[in-house]
């Protein structure tokens, strides 16, 4: 039902990149995509994380060296080269495992724009959740030290929703250079048929108007539209890191 959701706003949109992490599976196989769209997976056990691309002119490659069944790493041409990772971070396995994968997929980028897509299982108020885990608090200062930037707004939606509580797990990550790359971020309200809600963004050189902000920790992508916004929000952050008011809370969640 979430696959064929998906596929219709896909359909209506005129989507050209899906980033999917857990899609519908029988066996090890993905399943539910026209055979019109191509869909990037590697790996023989199942699969949490694809690529799936609905435009013919546009030109991809699957680094099959930084690729298996969590994480899928394609090179692409949108107006400019660009590497886009699809990434699944299991709740049940260590986080470093993960970053590991990251940090091969930024020694392979050297330089060229690039973004993370991905189901991280992990809670920090840096990405506007309502907490701060052990696990979002690793993250953040992955972030930090690779000088990554955060392009997850706050909004009045969530990007994960159960019976028991929503939290915002699901991050957009990118580089320096990729920073005029994205465009209009968005937890869309549309019906996703799933616990996860669907991001949605534009991909091309020049059409985002956007304010680098550089600091000492997490960095964000900001639009000229919420800078106010964002503004209080730094303010408040930094409050807590530096006046140890965060609220760091450790053990086990129902994250997925």
């Amino acid at each position: 039902m979430a696959a064929d959701n998906l596929l219709k706003i896909t359909e209506e949109e005129g989507t050209d990149i899906l980033c999917t992490q857990e899609p519908h599976m029988i066996g090890n196989k993905t399943v539910g995509i026209p055979q019109s769209y191509k869909v990037f997976a590697l790996g023989e056990g199942r699969k949490q994380a694809a690529i799936v691309t609905n435009n013919k002119q546009i030109d991809t490659i699957l680094i099959t060296q930084l690729s298996d069944e969590d994480a899928v790493v394609l090179e692409t041409k949108v107006d400019v080269s660009l590497i886009i990772a699809s990434m699944y971070f299991d709740i049940n396995s260590p986080i470093d495992t993960d970053l590991q994968k990251m940090e091969a997929t930024l020694a392979h980028a050297k330089g060229v724009e690039f973004i993370f897509a991905m189901d991280s299982n992990s809670r920090s108020t840096s990405w506007h959740d309502m907490l701060t885990n052990k696990r979002g608090q690793i993250l953040e200062e992955f972030f930090m030290s690779k000088q990554l930037h955060i392009v997850n707004e706050e909004s009045c939606c969530t990007t994960f929703r159960t019976s028991h509580g929503a939290s915002n797990i699901d991050l957009t990550v990118l580089n320096n250079q990729a920073l005029d790359v994205i465009s209009d971020w968005v937890i869309c309200d549309q019906e996703s048929c799933s616990d996860h809600s669907n991001l949605k963004y534009g991909l091309g050189n020049g059409t985002s108007r956007s304010t680098d902000i550089n600091t000492e920790g997490v960095t964000y992508k900001v639009t000229h539209r919420n800078i106010e916004k964002f503004q209080g929000n730094l303010i408040q952050i930094m409050e807590q890191h530096f006046c140890g008011t965060n609220n760091l809370v450790g053990g086990a969640e129902e994250l997925d």
